[in-house]
C-alpha cells in the first residue's frame, strides 16, 4: 500500500533469519490476513476505493474483467512466489506461501458471507476504517514474520539483484497501481485511497511498535556521578556510563545513557537541572527496548526497605 512505511520494510526486511517455524506464527498470520481481508472486502470493494500493490491489481481486473479478487490475487502470486524462491530463507518462503493462501481465502471467503458494514458510503470514513482494519491485519501479519507475497517478493528480488531498496520499490509499484486504478475510480475516490494508506501506514507502525515508544538519555556533565545516583535511587532505572571525548576542547569526559518511560522525562530532566543547569541534555525515542533491567511500567516503590 501506499505510504507504507519504509523504515520497517528496510530495517527488518519482513524476513526473519530465525530458521525456527512456530504455530503460533501460523495463527496469527492467519489472523492478520483475515483482517486485511476484511477491510479489503468490506469497506475498499463496498465503496470502490483503489488499492496498491497486488491487491489493487486484483481490483482493477474485477472492474475490467470481472474476476474474482480472490483467484486473482493467488494466481499473481504464485508466479511470484516461484521466481523469487531463491531469495527467501526457508521459513520465509513457508511463511510467504502460507500468507498468500491465506489472503486469497480471506478475500473469498468474506464476499459471501451476508454480512455488510454500513457507513451510508462516507468516503473520510471509508478511508479511516480501511486504513485502521488494514493497518491492524497486515502488522500483525509483519509482527509474526510473514508476508503476503505480491509486491514485496518483487521488491526483495530488486534489492538482492540491483541493490534497490525495498521501500523504494514498494513505492514505485504502488504509484503504478494507483495509477493505473485511475482508469475505473475517479480522482475524488483516489484522494480517499491515499487517506487510507497514510493511515495504514500510522497503523502498520503502532501495531509493530506497540502503543509507548521509550526515551533514551545522553547526558554530558561534570556532575554525572550525582545525577547518576538520583536516576538510579528516584527513578530505579538502570545507566550506562560512556566515555566521550570532546572534538574541540579533545578533554574526555563521562556521559550518562539510560532509558526511561515517557512519563519519566519529566522527572528527569529536573534531576539534571537539580545539578547542572548547563548539562547537554539529549532525548532520542527509542522504538523498542528488549532485555533484562527495562520494563514500561514505573517500578514501584517500597515504604519500608529492608537494610543490608
Amino acid at each position: 500500500m501506499l505510504l507504507e512505511d519504509t523504515k520497517f520494510l528496510e530495517v527488518r526486511k519482513m524476513y526473519s533469519t530465525d530458521s525456527k517455524v512456530r504455530l503460533i506464527d501460523f495463527i496469527m498470520i492467519a489472523f492478520g490476513c483475515g483482517m486485511y481481508a476484511f477491510g479489503f472486502v468490506m469497506i475498499n470493494i463496498s465503496n470502490n476505493l483503489a488499492e496498491g500493490g497486488v491487491t489493487g491489481i486484483s481490483l482493477i481486473t474485477r472492474y475490467w474483467l470481472h474476476i474474482d479478487p480472490a483467484f486473482t490475487t493467488l494466481a499473481i502470486n504464485i508466479p511470484l512466489v516461484i521466481i523469487g524462491y531463491r531469495y527467501l530463507g526457508k521459513k520465509a518462503l513457508i511463511y510467504t506461501v502460507y500468507g498468500t493462501v491465506s489472503l486469497s481465502i480471506f478475500i473469498w471467503l468474506w464476499q459471501r458471507l451476508p454480512f455488510s458494514i454500513d457507513i451510508h458510503h462516507d468516503l473520510f470514513i471509508a478511508g479511516i476504517l480501511a486504513g485502521v482494519l488494514g493497518g491492524i491485519g497486515s502488522g500483525i501479519v509483519y509482527r509474526f514474520g510473514g508476508t503476503t507475497g505480491g509486491a514485496d517478493i518483487v521488491a526483495r528480488i530488486l534489492e538482492k539483484k540491483q541493490g534497490v531498496a525495498m521501500g523504494r520499490t514498494l513505492l514505485m509499484l504502488d504509484c503504478i497501481v494507483l495509477t493505473a486504478s485511475l482508469s475505473y475510480v475517479d480522482l475524488r475516490r483516489m484522494m480517499y485511497t491515499l487517506l487510507a494508506s497514510y493511515v495504514f501506514s500510522k497503523i502498520v507502525n503502532f501495531t509493530l511498535e506497540g502503543a509507548y515508544t521509550a526515551r533514551g538519555v545522553i547526558i554530558m556533565s561534570n556532575e554525572y556521578e550525582k545525577i547518576t545516583k538520583d536516576i538510579m535511587d528516584i527513578l530505579e532505572r538502570g545507566v550506562s556510563h560512556l566515555q566521550a571525548t570532546g572534538a574541540y576542547s579533545n578533554e574526555t569526559r563521562q556521559a550518562i545513557y539510560c532509558v526511561v518511560s515517557p512519563s519519566e522525562l519529566m522527572t528527569l530532566k529536573h534531576i539534571v537541572a537539580k545539578y547542572d543547569e548547563k548539562a547537554f541534555v539529549s532525548v532520542l525515542t527509542v522504538n523498542e527496548v528488549f532485555g533484562e533491567g527495562f520494563s514500561y511500567a514505573i517500578p514501584k516503590k517500597r515504604i519500608f526497605k529492608l537494610k543490608k
